[in-house]
């Protein structure tokens, strides 16, 4: 893909479009389910069970997404999605059951595919050269501030007016807002595809030569492993630290996990550029299992439990950025896309099933062993991002005794 610089007003527009992608579409949604669920006579378990369903669907819209985006370019697949995000959200405010609004939120969550994380990182890769990478990270810091933006935002609004008319409105915003800014990328990004379909092929990577499917195989793994675990403690973080003796204090610790999120983007911004975005991935991993056996080991004990959502805000962060970045530098930007996509996608697979099955562990084994069991599987996603550098030496090995001239 191109070399040229990804110029500011592309960066700062897609932050923009991504706090309003994720408030919009994800975010905002907490808010609203006490006043849809009455106002369609349904139960906000119902109405959460509907969009977790949703988020299942659109998780096998990634791959896809991705796909379109090596093709035709990441800026027009992102600007179809800010026309569908807009037709989605009317769609949903215009529900008028449980059924409507449940096919709704499954289309609301395809079209995010289109304009959220996986599409706008591959956007940077296609139209960002050599500093993709950077980008990537300055991007997750910007959209970091979604939910503190839109949570309050969110309850203002609905303070005079029905959540209808606050997804009309949010509607507005793809429309007003994010289009203008997807169709001038669009135009960055079609132009580099053009321009690498026409040029050859120079970018090489060891990994895609040799072992590329295995060393594929444990990044999906690890992603996978660890979007279950983070999923089954976020959602579940109030009750669970108020089960453990924390009482009313659960709500403060679980404040700390934001700031702590967008903390560990700002030291990876600077202190991480010489760190290897597997090894990266690694500690990602390994923070939150961390987290986990310092607040079982101390609990009912404050303290301890605030460095396990510090733990927790940490990990996340940096997840976030190896998201986009450990793909990059395994297997370069020729296929992006398409990676990028399977990587959403098994995260977002496992995210959407972890909260039915750590309730269910609860309510089966306790709050302490299910804890332990998610530790457990934090460090499982740990050892596959460890077992990618091994892989790779392998391979390396294996290709220079392949050379070596026969004596």
């Amino acid at each position: 893909m191109s070399d040229a610089k990804l110029p500011m007003w592309a960066l700062t527009g897609l932050g923009a479009t991504q706090i309003i992608g994720y408030g919009t579409l994800y975010y905002c949604l907490s808010i609203l389910v006490p006043d849809i669920a009455r106002d369609l006579a349904v139960s906000e378990q119902w109405v959460y069970g509907a969009f977790s369903a949703a988020l299942l669907v659109g998780a096998f819209a990634a791959p896809l997404s991705g796909k379109l985006a090596d093709r035709w370019g990441a800026g027009r697949v992102m600007a179809a999605g800010s026309v569908g995000s807009a037709l989605t959200l009317v769609l949903t405010a215009m529900a008028s059951s449980g059924l409507g609004l449940a096919v709704s939120l499954m289309l609301m969550e395809i079209v995010a595919a289109g304009v959220l994380y996986s599409t706008a990182f591959t956007a940077i890769v296609q139209a960002g050269g050599r500093k993709a990478q950077t980008s990537i990270v300055h991007l997750t810091l910007i959209a970091g501030f979604a939910s503190s933006l839109f949570w309050p935002l969110t309850t203002w609004l609905h303070g005079w007016m029905s959540w209808r008319e606050v997804l009309l409105l949010y509607a507005g915003m793809h429309v007003v807002v994010c289009l203008p800014v997807h169709i001038g990328l669009s135009r960055l990004t079609s132009g580099a595809v053009i321009a690498a379909r026409a040029a050859p092929v120079i970018e090489q990577s060891m990994t895609r030569a040799n072992n590329g499917a295995l060393i594929f195989a444990l990044m999906l793994l690890g992603f996978a492993i660890e979007g279950y675990a983070l999923s089954a403690m976020l959602v579940h973080m109030v009750p669970l630290t108020q089960a453990l003796g924390l009482g009313t204090a659960g709500l403060l610790i679980a404040s700390l996990f934001g700031p702590a999120q967008v903390a560990s983007r700002l030291i990876n911004l600077v202190f991480g550029g010489g760190l290897s975005q597997t090894w990266l991935a690694v500690i990602a991993a390994v923070l939150m299992p961390i987290g986990i056996v310092v607040l079982l080991s101390t609990t009912p004990w404050f303290p301890g439990a605030v460095v396990f959502a510090i733990c927790m805000g940490l990990g996340s962060g940096l997840t976030s950025i190896v998201g986009g970045t450990l793909p990059l530098e395994l297997f370069g930007r020729n296929g992006y896309g398409s990676r990028l996509g399977w990587c959403t996608s098994a995260k977002q697979v496992t995210s959407a099933i972890a909260p039915v099955v750590m309730s269910m562990s609860i309510a089966g084994i306790g709050v302490p062993r299910s804890l332990w069991i998610v530790m457990a599987a934090g460090l499982a996603g740990a050892a596959a991002f460890a077992l990618i550098p091994f892989v790779i030496r392998m391979s390396t090995v294996q290709v220079t005794a392949s050379y070596r001239p026969n004596s």
